[in-house]
C-alpha cells in the first residue's frame, strides 16, 4: 500500500495543508483541554509562519526549538517547514556546555524558547554570535543577554504567510542531534521526504485509518514523537492526543478517556507499565496496538495477554529511519522484522564480508529511494564520510538474520565483548543481571584481561531500599546465563552516567575500569565455593 500516493506535496507543511483542505472541521489534535481541527492547526501555523517571515526567518535558516510538549511546538514545526527553514529541536534537559554546543554547532539564528527554560541562556548567550533573536513563549525574558527578545504570542498573531517559497522533498526540514556516547553529538540533517516516508512506513505497518486515535506521550524534541506518531496520524487522517509527558500512573486512564487506539513506545516503557499493580480491567483499555522497539522477549507475550494489545516492533536510527519492521499482520516476537522495500540491507563481519544466517554481523544500510535517509551530519564532513564507508551506512549495531529473513538485534558493535574466545552480548548480560529483584539498572562493559581479550564488568544501581551482596548476584547470574558470560567484576553505583537522552555512557564506565570499590569474584572464596556446588 502506498500511503503517500495521494499527496500533492511531499513536505511536512504540504501534508497539513492537504488534510486541512480535505477535512477542515475534523478534529486532529487534543492537548489538556485544547482542541485543534486540521483546518485550525493549518491556519495557526500559517499565521506563525507570517510572523517568523516578518522577523527575517527564511529558507535554509536553522531555528532551535526548546519547549516541552504543547501545541505550540507543532505550530513551530509546520510554520518553519512552510518557510523552508530548518527545525533544530533541543532536549529540554540540556543546559550549560551541551546546550551551547548544540546552538553553536547548528548555527541557529533564532531560538524559540519556552519561558520555564529561559534561565538556561544567561551564562551562554554572550558566546553565541550567530544567535540573533530569542522568541520567548510565556516568560518575561532573561536579563543581560545580547540577543533581541520577541514575544512568541506576537508572532502567532501575525497575518498568514502570503508568499511561501517552493519547498520540495529534498529540502532539509530538521537537524536532529543524536546522543553522543563516544564523542560530541552529531546533527543529522533530514530531508522532507525522509519524514513522510518514515510516517508512511509506520502507518502501513500499523494499518492506521481515520478511525484511529494515537496517544503521543514521548517528547516532541525527539524524532519518535514527531516522525513516528504525529506525522503518521496526520498522514492517516487520524486523531492525536498529545500528553505533556509519559506517566505510568495516568497512562491507561488517559488512553481510555480519549478513546485512543495506538501508542508509539520506547523499550523502557513496557517494563514500567508492566510493574504497575495488575487490575481486573487491564485489558479493557481500547488500544489495539503499540508500536516501538526494545520490548524484552520474555515480556512480549505476557504484556500482550495482560493488556489485550498487539506489539509491533522495528529497528531504526535517526540517520536512516526504519529499514526493518514487523507489521501488525506479520510479526515475530523478539525480532526487528524484515527489510522494507525502500532499503538495501547487509550484515557483514569486521572485514566487510557478508555473514550467513544466524551469525551476528554489523548492519549496513543504503536507500533505494531518493531523499529517504539523512543528507549529512551538519558541519561534520569527516563523520559523514566515516558513516558512509564503501557507499553503505554503517549502523554500528550487530544483528543476526534467521532462515526466514527476520532480523534480531544482538548488540552495539562497540559494546560487544569477547572473553576466552566467546563472543558475549552485553545486552544479554544486562538482561540477566537486571532480572535480579534488587537491581534497578545495569550496564555491562569490557575491561582488559590479563589473559588477553576481555573480562566482563557489570555496573549497576539498586532499587530504593534494596541491598545486594555481589556473591549473591553471582549466584543469580549462574542461574541466568552461561558461565562464560557471568561478570568477573561488579560495581554498585548510586547512578549510571547517562547522556541527556538517558543513554548509558559506557565509554565513561570503561574509562574508569576496575576501581578500588570494584568486586572481583576471583578474589572471593565464596565464588569458588559456588562453582564447586554448581559442579557437584
Amino acid at each position: 500500500m502506498d500511503t503517500l500516493a495521494d499527496l500533492a506535496e511531499r513536505t511536512v507543511h504540504g501534508l497539513l495543508k492537504q488534510r486541512a483542505a480535505e477535512r477542515p472541521d475534523d478534529p486532529f489534535l487534543h492537548f489538556e483541554g485544547r482542541d485543534f481541527t486540521f483546518g485550525a492547526l493549518h491556519a495557526a501555523a500559517a499565521r506563525l509562519a507570517g510572523g517568523l517571515a516578518a522577523l527575517g526567518v527564511g529558507r535554509g535558516d536553522n531555528v532551535a526549538i526548546m519547549m516541552g510538549n504543547r501545541p505550540e511546538f507543532l505550530l513551530c514545526w509546520f510554520a518553519l517547514s512552510q518557510l523552508g527553514a530548518v527545525e533544530v529541536p533541543i532536549n529540554t534537559a540540556h543546559r550549560g556546555t551541551l546546550l551551547h554546543y548544540m546552538l553553536d554547532q547548528a548555527e541557529c539564528s533564532l531560538l524559540i524558547l519556552e519561558g520555564v527554560f529561559q534561565d538556561r541562556l544567561t551564562d551562554i548567550a554572550a558566546d553565541l554570535p550567530k544567535l540573533r533573536t530569542v522568541a520567548l513563549l510565556d516568560g518575561a525574558g532573561p536579563d543581560g543577554i545580547p540577543q533581541q527578545i520577541v514575544d512568541f504570542r506576537t508572532l502567532e498573531g501575525a497575518a498568514p504567510l502570503a508568499d511561501a517559497p517552493a519547498i520540495g522533498p529534498a529540502d532539509p526540514v530538521a537537524v536532529m542531534f543524536t546522543s553522543g556516547t563516544t564523542g560530541p553529538s552529531k546533527g543529522a540533517v533530514l530531508p522532507q521526504n525522509y519524514v513522510l516516508m518514515q510516517a508512511a512506513i509506520i502507518a502501513d505497518a500499523c494499518r492506521y485509518t481515520p478511525d484511529d486515535c494515537l496517544y503521543n506521550a514521548l517528547p516532541l524534541f525527539h524524532g519518535n514523537a514527531q516522525f513516528l506518531s504525529t506525522i503518521p496520524a496526520l498522514l492517516s487522517g487520524a486523531r492525536m492526543v498529545l500528553a505533556r509527558r509519559f506517566s505510568a500512573s495516568a497512562f491507561w486512564d488517559e488512553v481510555r478517556a480519549h478513546g485512543c487506539t495506538a501508542f508509539n513506545y520506547i523499550g523502557g516503557i513496557l517494563p514500567i507499565l508492566w510493574k504497575v499493580p495488575p487490575s481486573p480491567d487491564d485489558a479493557n483499555n481500547g488500544l489495539r496496538l503499540m508500536m516501538g522497539a526494545g520490548a524484552p522477549k520474555d515480556l512480549f507475550e505476557s504484556f500482550e495477554q495482560r493488556f489485550g494489545v498487539r506489539l509491533v516492533e522495528g529497528y531504526g536510527m535517526s540517520e536512516i529511519g526504519i529499514p526493518l519492521n514487523n507489521s501488525i499482520d506479520h510479526r515475530r516476537p523478539g525480532s526487528c522484522g524484515q527489510p522494507l522495500p525502500q532499503y538495501e540491507v547487509r550484515l557483514v563481519d569486521d572485514d566487510g564480508a557478508d555473514v550467513p544466517d544466524d551469525t551476528p554481523g554489523e548492519l549496513l544500510i543504503r536507500p533505494l529511494t531518493m531523499n529517504s535517509m539523512m543528507l549529512e551530519y551538519y558541519r561534520m564532513p569527516e563523520k559523514t564520510v566515516e558513516a558512509w564507508r564503501d557507499l553503505w551506512f554503517h549502523t554500528g549495531d550487530y544483528l543476526k538474520r534467521d532462515g526466514d529473513g527476520y532480523y534480531y538485534f544482538v548488540d552495539r558493535k562497540k559494546d560487544a565483548l569477547r572473553r576466552r574466545g566467546e563472543n558475549i552480548s552485553s545486552y544479554e548480560v544486562e538482561r540477566g543481571v537486571s532480572a535480579h529483584p534488587a537491581v534497578l539498572e545495569s550496564a555491562a562493559v569490557a575491561v582488559a584481561s590479563e589473559l588477553g581479550e576481555d573480562e566482563v564488568m557489570i555496573c549497576l544501581t539498586l532499587r530504593p531500599g534494596q541491598t545486594l551482596e555481589p556473591v549473591d548476584l553471582m549466584r543469580h547470574c549462574l542461574r541466568q546465563m552461561a558461565r562464560f558470560m557471568v561478570p568477573r567484576y561488579v560495581r554498585i553505583l548510586g547512578a549510571l552516567p547517562k547522556t541527556p537522552t538517558e543513554r548509558v555512557q559506557k565509554y565513561a564506565l570503561r574509562a574508569e575500569g576496575v576501581t578500588a570499590d570494584t568486586y572481583d569474584r576471583e578474589a572471593d572464596s565464596a565464588w569458588h565455593a559456588l562453582l564447586k556446588d554448581a559442579a557437584a
